[in-house]
């Protein structure tokens, strides 16, 4: 509901018919499974296998100095961000704060993370400031303080997945989730949160566990060849990231909110949603509420119902895997193959939001030499315009495609080494990953779909 649009660009008609794209894909996925099955009969990827920078650069990368100055960028940058939305033109366009927020912060940082690795948590402005205040309270105090409440095991990564479905709901059900002024706010009602829970739980462990967008993008992180360990960057093998994961409470819902959440912003520009969602409103109209009201529950219902979909989609392959045999619970399993979902988030985040990022990423060329939208020019990027021939319609299409394969490929990739850890028999391993070839395929054809009903 956003006014920067997360619509795809128009595209001419293709030389391939978009049936075409969805069956090649579904084929490329079966041969991929067959092959793993025949190729791979041991597992590769368990184990994360990293090394360190050579010649100090780790130490350099990821040393002290190194991320107190990024987290004074980070700190520095929430400060604009507020500053500009409470302060500046109300213009969503105009102003600093969408663009940052929703272009370079949400989906910028997510290739930064599969390539460079846990970027944001060096420049996360919440942690950055949680240690600088615990590191005055322990100088004032001259001692210890004292000992956070233990991070319960049960908390696990809720406050994760409701801090990413909050942050969706304000981008696509809010109709002035584009307002400066109310982006401002939300960051600032966001930061309250998250100072109450490092005060509570120490600052780490809710960075780990409990902090919406840390959570997100180390999840993604995992993909990138580079990690940090013990304060020192270093290189790791090859997928071998994600497979260390250790997920928690609440670690499922958040990767079905994270799919979840951008199948519904693609699925609402089809004409299945289209059809029914005027007549949700009208009920919820005639029901009492404001028009604005009734399509802001109406959407809200479609997001929340698109997520337990995405959720039970997942869990329906679980509860198939686990008919294979070999003992284990159904959370267990859940547990076990989460991870396999990051890569299908991943493709769903590029291929749905490629156009966006290439395009309105853009505009922070000049919004940065006037964040306020009062006419200034702080850089002399003022009159930068966006250039909209940086990708083709048609070389689009290709790359959503692309996207799309290579994340279910990689997907796949990821629950066959799994599954030949879990199981001690290889026949066993490879039954147990029919039904996740079946989840993987219903993924694939959903968001070929949503990319066809998104480029009409």
């Amino acid at each position: 509901m956003t006014l920067i649009a997360h619509g795809l660009v128009s595209r001419s008609d293709l030389p391939i018919p978009e049936w075409l794209f969805g069956w090649a894909a579904a084929m490329v996925l079966v041969v991929s499974f067959v092959a793993l099955a025949v190729l791979w009969p041991d597992q590769r990827l368990q184990e994360e296998r990293w090394r360190p920078l050579p010649g100090g650069v780790g130490r350099f990368v990821a040393g002290r100095p190194a991320q107190i100055l990024c987290g004074a960028i980070g700190v520095f940058l929430l400060g604009v961000v507020v500053y500009s939305g409470l302060r500046g033109t109300q213009s969503s366009t105009a102003n600093f704060a969408p663009t940052f927020i929703y272009v370079i912060f949400w989906l910028g940082l997510v290739p930064a993370s599969v390539l460079f690795g846990d970027v944001f948590k060096a420049f996360n402005p919440w942690r950055a400031i949680g240690n600088a205040v615990s590191w005055v309270a322990r100088q004032a105090a001259r001692s210890e303080l004292p000992a956070p409440l233990a991070y319960p095991e049960r908390l696990g990564n809720w406050p994760a997945a409701a801090g990413i479905f909050a942050f969706a709901a304000l981008e696509l059900v809010a109709s002035d989730g584009d307002k400066p002024e109310n982006l401002a706010i939300a960051t600032l009602v966001y930061s309250a949160f998250t100072f109450v829970g490092m005060a509570l739980y120490g600052v780490e462990p809710w960075i780990r566990r409990g902090e919406a967008f840390s959570v997100y993008f180390n999840l993604f992180s995992r993909l990138a060849p580079f990690a940090t360990r013990d304060g020192e960057a270093g290189i790791r093998g090859f997928l071998t990231g994600l497979p260390s994961f250790k997920p928690v409470a609440g670690t499922v819902p958040l990767l079905a909110v994270m799919i979840g959440s951008v199948t519904f912003d693609g699925g609402s520009e089809g004409a299945p949603w289209t059809s029914i969602a005027p007549d949700m409103a009208s009920w919820f109209g005639d029901a009492g509420l404001s028009p604005r009201n009734a399509l802001e529950l109406t959407f809200l219902i479609g997001l929340f119902g698109t997520v337990a979909l995405v959720y039970g989609f997942y869990m329906l392959g679980i509860r198939g895997a686990r008919s294979v045999g070999g003992g284990f619970g159904q959370e267990q399993l859940a547990r076990a193959f989460v991870h396999t979902l990051v890569p299908i988030a991943l493709a769903y985040v590029a291929a749905h939001y490629i156009t966006l990022l290439l395009f309105q990423g853009q505009a922070i060329v000049f919004l940065a030499s006037d964040p306020l939208g009062h006419g200034s020019d702080l850089f002399g990027t003022a009159d930068h315009t966006i250039d909209y021939t940086v990708i083709g319609a048609n070389a689009t299409w290709y790359w959503q495609v692309g996207f799309v394969v290579a994340g279910h490929v990689t997907a796949l990739a990821l629950a066959h080494d799994r599954a030949l850890a879990l199981y001690r028999d290889a026949r066993e391993a490879v039954r147990s990953q029919y039904w996740m070839l079946a989840v993987m395929v219903g993924f694939t054809s959903l968001a070929l779909w949503l990319l066809s009903q998104s480029n009409q």
